[in-house]
């Protein structure tokens, strides 16, 4: 008699299925990892949202209206939205070319370089503010050049765009960043070959493959400079209905123990950011599906 085991049919695929569910099954099971997974984005996220909109329903709809709906609150929607759009349109080109060098040349020093990057990460968004404040004022490094030819960038809305774009460049970089590394060089140099310029060459086989990352760049830009704060404050002068952002209209409300008020602020907020971020998800999605078809 062999000593050969002779495997049954069926049996290989049913013993392959369970290797792969078992080496699925590297943390808990499903059910737990589930409950963990509600229960921490419902202790750091929804509850914290809901108790927001708890205390916003506390006012009658006219009390609501008027908190909103205020000229100066209104003014700081216009600033605080229309400087995070344009700050993340910047750095969307010119986080780019960033991520470009760094992934397509070599230079001295590129690992610094690669490594300031990263700094906005890091440097409290104060310091930032006092920087950029003591570069750009009209007796700073920068600003005392610029504002004997009329060009002021401290203490009015220039200084809000020119703070949401510092704080905002990293995202985008390292967005872009790794989809360009590992985009595939073949293509382009065959694209080369088949006579097409440069232009034709990243409109139509580079740009296609980091769009969906441009935009996810472009979504974290603008969130993260919407609700930003400390390095504003510095450099924008705070003036009503000019230089003012609406995180400092709540925090002001906040001090002046209007409670209620500061919450119907920020639901506003939240209602705004939550939309621009689900048709910029959904401009992902049809990006992403717009490729897959072009590929096919």
């Amino acid at each position: 008699m062999s000593g050969h085991v002779v495997s049954l049919p069926g049996t290989a695929p049913a013993a392959g299925n369970g290797a792969r569910r078992s080496s699925a099954r590297v943390l808990p099971g499903f059910n737990l990892t589930l409950g963990y997974t509600v229960l921490y984005l419902s202790l750091i996220v929804l509850i914290p949202l809901s108790a927001l909109l708890l205390k916003t329903f506390t006012m009658t709809w006219p009390q609501f209206w008027e908190a909103v709906t205020s000229p100066r609150v209104l003014a700081s929607y216009r600033l605080t939205f229309g400087a995070s759009f344009i700050a993340a349109l910047v750095n969307v080109v010119f986080g780019l070319l960033v991520a470009w060098v760094l992934v397509r040349y070599p230079f001295p020093g590129k690992k610094i370089v690669d490594a300031l990057v990263d700094l906005p990460f890091a440097l409290p968004t104060a310091v930032a503010g006092i920087s950029l404040t003591a570069l750009l004022a009209g007796n700073g490094w920068i600003g005392q050049y610029l504002e004997p030819h009329g060009i002021q960038l401290a203490f009015n809305p220039n200084g809000v765009v020119i703070a949401l774009i510092f704080i905002g460049l990293p995202f985008v970089v390292r967005t872009v960043q790794p989809v360009l590394e590992d985009a595939e060089k073949e293509l382009e140099e065959a694209a080369t070959c088949l006579g097409a310029t440069r232009w034709q060459t990243f409109s139509r086989v580079i740009f296609p493959s980091i769009a969906p990352a441009l935009l996810t760049g472009f979504a974290m830009a603008f969130a993260r400079a919407v609700g930003e704060y400390g390095s504003v404050i510095f450099i924008a002068g705070n003036m009503p209905m000019v230089s003012e952002i609406t995180p400092l209209i709540i925090i002001g409300k906040l001090e002046q123990y209007d409670y209620a008020g500061a919450t119907a602020v920020a639901t506003v907020m939240l209602g705004i950011s939550f939309l621009l971020l689900l048709v910029i998800n959904g401009l992902q999605g049809w990006q992403r599906k717009r490729s897959a078809g072009n590929s096919q």
